[in-house]
């Protein structure tokens, strides 16, 4: 998989960050994981997944609009 950089808000290198798969167009965000608290409310979690935080600006600024 190669990832392309997109975009990001951060402005002293941290995330959020997004990449596009170059393979398939897919999008990759690099970002802060939530709590434990909070991944207890996602649904259908699985075992190698994650959740982390997105900030809109970083969507709105830079996702794909097609």
């Amino acid at each position: 998989m190669t990832l392309r950089f997109i975009g990001t808000t951060s402005e002293h290198g941290n995330c959020p960050t997004l990449y596009e798969v170059v393979e398939t167009g897919d999008l990759v965000v690099q970002g802060d994981e939530i709590d434990d608290e909070h991944r207890a409310q996602l649904r259908d979690l699985g075992v190698a997944e994650t959740a982390v935080v997105i900030p809109r600006d970083l969507l709105t600024r830079f996702a794909p609009k097609e």
